[in-house]
């Protein structure tokens, strides 16, 4: 039963003393319950009561109000009808948070994640960047200082000299952004001030962590002021590689800014501001390298399995958690299509087996169980480079009416290596002269194989490149007024050119052993495999496909080989946009906010086919650089014709706030919005240019939709207790249309479609209550789920239980695995082993490859019966393009109520702060913990998916000189240790589906010092 309005009233009475009182003794929970009281108590009821009830004056001073520009004005935050966060250089140093990933930490609902390539996922409300397409919009937009950056450093670039970071929730399309529809994180820094100041600041810490920053201030003359600041982070890998004995997981970096600012009158300013951030060291793209091991079938249907069979039944690795034991073996070689084709065409003794029963070169890894210990042959290396430069005019025409003009320029380069593999397979290679084969002077003399980017080795090895070079211009001109009357205006208009060149490689040894030894081999008209010269071939050899090996070393490679694989991305965005918000105080407490957008989006992506092996075909060669005659067949990437995708849309919010006056508040606003988000399609990344004779792909879609979203908000910003409380509550609804997700099929980022919702709820308090004491807490809940009828085939479980098919591994130029009928996988397997002849397998995926030796003009791969039939055997004709699900691709999932990826239900941050007075000096002691609940990495939400709930605690102890503005700060992040798995990426079918996984930074520990003059 609900506590009566007298015993509520009296029980805040006894909980908090009277204006009179000077005890002020009372146990801080009864003040909590008290508050609790008042703000659970029904509000009418509240109302009814007079004014004279309401608690007198209260000890310990008023939080102080935060200034915002949420709505491209400044404003108090409690002021803005928006789900807005702010945290100022201050409020981060006291939480430690150093960089972007760390924001969830202070902002209910935000969630962060590292991805596999270039980029990462910052979400909120369960809605953030899940397409990894390089032509993708990002859903949060991130700006600087109101100018939003497609490609930033928001992951790496460690904060300095900020005057506030403010994370806005909800789409945002109408003044901020592209249209995001997510929200935006908007960091806007110091500007230089009319009087001289200077900061400097020195930290050391574990894994010998140097760290220093500081500003300088200066003003030239009365109107001209100049501000300089920067940042500079060293320190040892977090992470340590066993197999070189290297530390990983570095840092060395540094950012610098510098900022004129001119201000020759009160109605004209002018500042001009340029960035620079560059990091160089061994920080690792991802963590560990998860894999439960998939051994393959024992049986199909009622035959027994040899080794080599179950191998092309094994996908690599099970969909089984990432928390098990199992979750750290490698993945089951023998299926492995490289590797097949390494130990089969080249010689089954390659790997100590023979044709029935040859050796899984992986059998004999073990990982360690500690997440941040990894065995590869490579260290990583960690480029990235970014630099911006801002011109801003804030130009007051009159006294109502305000131009403003901003012009941006960024230019972002990034460069990432490290080994594809986060463990090694040791010594697999075996002496093929000792074995007496023909190979006598083959690909492993000695047991060693030298390729010649990655260099000689005893084991495969295996390494990836992620670079992406871009640039961004954008202009933006803006109208305000300030009119005394009830209505008021912001027009603008702004144009965003952005260009960027994305570029993904995997290097292994055994694709050049197989180029050189396969591929650049054939028969003579005598029958005898013999070498081929390429370059100048004096003999038509049958078989032989000439594919060029890059002959340069990994730093210098020519970009032209087929013995690595390649992805280029190469899309232009050119946008441009009309806006414009009215704002109409209808009463004293009653304004309705109404802003439209018109958006006119144009992408140009440059199709450049991925290669690998074959493809690129060239009827009459390339001729070598370096060479004047002959030529390779199979060499370079070139460029597709161009392509354009365009979408125009309206997109725009309305909102209704209304200030009132409450018995129990000092400040009250209540608010209702409407929203409509867009953010644009895109093109998915063309797969290998490959003669259709050789490879037929199963059918993908070319690009993928823009998405949409309506979003509708309830939200209360109240300032409680003579302004010493601050409580802000939103309840929010999202209905999202074509929402946009990622996953690798055939070694590219295909991106899907999915309608989807969100709800939820967000609670924000900041309560100071004494004068030495402030208590922070932020809570979220999440509910997401995708709608009825949405499905999706899952790579890691194609068959769905159905227990009428199988998976099969594909021949060497098919990237991904596929299903087909157990009686066909059966009957091939029944007639054809113990030979090594697994073309009939194959050719039960789509794109098998093509028997040129025995049917002459073939236009596609022969079919499965047709192979067979070769060999005398006469089954049903069966194509897997047709006769199989989706192509042959599997069943699809069911992802109706499934959660969206990286949304826990529940985000909680509860921050303490009391400050001790200690004669001239004060010493405050803090408090942090973070907890987010469990979520899923995937669509799917299956037990592999999903990610255990982690939590984070932090604390520190700060000793301040006021007088000499001198401070000392001890400090431990992650006070426990913990590792949590903060994210996952599922890698590609032909590499196992191993799973990269993101980890918490370890314990950090640190101790800084800092004067101000």
């Amino acid at each position: 039963m609900m506590m009566s309005l007298r015993k509520q009233k009296k029980l805040i009475a006894q909980a908090i003393p009277s204006a009179n009182s000077s005890d002020y003794s009372t146990p801080w929970y009864s003040v909590a319950i008290a508050c609790l009281v008042i703000n659970t108590a029904p509000m009418a009821a509240f109302a009814q009561e007079e004014q004279a009830d309401k608690p007198g004056n209260y000890s310990g001073s008023a939080i102080e109000e935060v200034t915002v520009t949420a709505q491209k004005i400044e404003e108090s935050i409690q002021d803005v009808p928006i789900a807005v966060s702010a945290l100022s250089g201050d409020n981060m140093d006291a939480l430690k948070i150093e960089g972007g990933n760390e924001l969830l930490r202070a902002i209910p609902n935000v969630n962060f994640s590292k991805t596999n390539f270039s980029s990462y996922n910052f979400s909120i409300r369960g809605v953030g960047t899940q397409s990894i397409s390089a032509s993708s919009d990002p859903a949060v937009a991130v700006s600087f200082n109101n100018a939003s950056l497609i490609r930033n450093r928001l992951f790496e670039q460690e904060f300095f000299d900020v005057q506030r970071v403010e994370v806005l929730r909800g789409p945002q399309g109408t003044l901020y952004g592209r249209n995001a529809t997510a929200g935006v994180v908007n960091m806007l820094p110091v500007m230089p001030e009319d009087e001289f100041a200077s900061e400097i600041e020195v930290e050391v810490g574990n894994y010998n962590s140097k760290r220093t920053k500081g500003m300088l201030n200066i003003p030239l003359g009365e109107t001209l002021a100049f501000r300089f600041s920067g940042a500079m982070t060293k320190r040892d890998g977090f992470d340590y590689n066993t197999y070189t004995e290297n530390d990983v997981n570095d840092r060395d970096l540094y950012s610098t800014r510098a900022i004129f600012e001119w201000t020759p009158s009160d109605k004209f300013n002018a500042n001009l501001i340029w960035q620079h951030f560059k990091e160089d060291d061994k920080r690792s793209r991802t963590g560990k390298q998860l894999c439960t091991t998939d051994p393959g079938d024992e049986m199909i249907g009622d035959t027994e399995t040899t080794s080599l069979s179950k191998g092309m039944t094994s996908q690599g690795c099970l969909p089984g958690s990432l928390y098990s034991a199992d979750a750290f073996d490698a993945p089951n070689g023998t299926g492995l299509a490289y590797i097949l084709s390494a130990a089969g065409l080249i010689d089954p003794y390659l790997f100590g087996g023979s044709y029935t029963d040859w050796k899984d070169p992986y059998s004999g890894v073990e990982q360690s169980r500690d997440l941040r210990e990894i065995s590869t042959s490579f260290d990583p290396v960690f480029r990235a480079e970014n630099d911006l430069v801002q011109l801003n005019f804030e130009w007051a025409l009159s006294d109502t009416l305000t131009f403003y003009s901003q012009s941006t320029y960024a230019k972002d380069d990034y460069y990432s290596s490290q080994d594809y593999n986060r463990f090694t397979t040791g010594a697999v290679f075996n002496d093929l002269a000792e074995v007496g084969d023909q190979w006598s002077l083959g690909p492993t003399p000695g047991g060693i194989y030298t390729d010649p980017q990655l260099g000689p080795s005893d084991g495969i090895l295996g390494v990836d490149i992620s670079r992406s070079e871009n640039e961004q211009w954008s202009q933006e001109f803006r109208l305000q007024t300030a009119f005394d009357g009830p209505w008021n205006f912001s027009f603008g208009a702004n144009y965003l050119n952005f260009e960027t060149k994305d570029d993904y490689f995997v290097f292994n040894n055994m694709f050049t052993m197989i180029t050189e030894y396969i591929y650049s081999r054939g028969t003579d008209e005598d029958g005898n495999n013999i070498p081929i010269n390429c370059v100048d071939p004096t003999t038509d050899l049958v078989g032989s496909d000439c594919i060029y090996i890059d002959p340069n070393s990994l730093e210098n490679i020519d970009e032209m080989g087929h013995n690595y694989f390649l992805s280029r991305n190469l899309v232009d965005t050119r946008s441009w946009a009309v806006f414009g918000e009215a704002y109409w105080q209808i009463t004293d407490d009653v304004k309705l906010t109404t802003g439209l957008r018109y958006t006119d989006d144009e992408k140009t992506t440059t199709p450049v086919s991925s290669q690998l092996l074959l493809g690129t075909y060239h009827e009459d060669g390339i001729t070598v650089p370096g060479n004047s005659s002959g030529g390779y067949t199979h060499m370079g990437y070139p460029k597709g014709e161009k392509f354009s995708q365009s979408w125009k849309e309206y997109t725009g919010r309305a909102v209704l706030d209304w200030r009132t006056d409450t018995p129990f508040t000092d400040d009250t606003m209540f608010y209702v919005s409407f929203a409509h988000g867009y953010k644009g399609g895109g093109s998915n990344p063309p797969r290998a240019e490959i003669d259709p004779a050789r490879v037929q792909y199963q059918p993908l879609d070319n690009t993928f939709e823009p998405e949409f979203v309506n979003s509708l908000e309830f939200g209360t910003k109240n300032v409680l207790l003579d302004g010493r409380l601050n409580l802000n509550a939103t309840a929010f609804y999202y209905d999202y249309t074509d929402y946009q997700v990622s996953q690798i099929v055939d070694r590219i980022a295909l991106n899907e479609n999915f309608d989807a919702e969100s709800m939820g709820l967000e609670l924000e308090l900041a309560w100071q209550m004494t004068d030495n004491t402030r208590v922070n807490m932020n809570v979220g809940y999440l509910k997401t789920r995708v709608a009825e009828g949405e499905e999706s085939i899952d790579v890691m479980d194609r068959t769905q239980g159905n227990e009428d098919w199988t998976v099969l591994r594909p021949s060497l130029q098919v990237p991904s695995n596929c299903i087909a009928p157990v009686e066909y996988v059966e009957a091939a397997i029944a007639a054809l082993e113990p030979s090594f002849f697994m073309t009939p397998l194959w050719a039960l995926c789509a794109g098998s490859s093509q028997w040129g030796s025995y049917s002459d003009a073939i236009e596609a791969p022969l079919r499965y019966d047709q192979i067979l039939a070769l060999f005398g055997y006469d089954l049903p004709q069966y194509n897997p393009l047709t006769d199989a699900p989706n192509g042959g691709r599997g069943f699809a999932a069911d992802l109706g109520g499934n959660e969206l990826p990286n949304s826990p239900n529940l985000t909680f941050n509860l921050a303490v702060e009391h400050v001790i007075p200690l004669a001239d000096w004060e010493l405050a002691l803090r408090a942090d913990y973070y907890r987010q609940s469990e979520s899923y990495a995937r669509v799917y939400n299956t037990e592999y998916d999903r990610l255990k709930a982690w939590d984070n605690f932090n604390a520190s102890a700060t000793l301040i000189h006021p007088a000499s503005q001198l401070q000392m700060q001890l400090y431990v992040k992650n006070i426990f240790d913990d590792t949590p798995i903060t994210g996952a990426f599922t890698n590609s079918d032909d590499s196992g589906l191993t799973t990269n996984v993101f980890t918490l930074d370890p314990r950090i520990i640190g101790f800084s010092l800092n004067k101000r003059f």
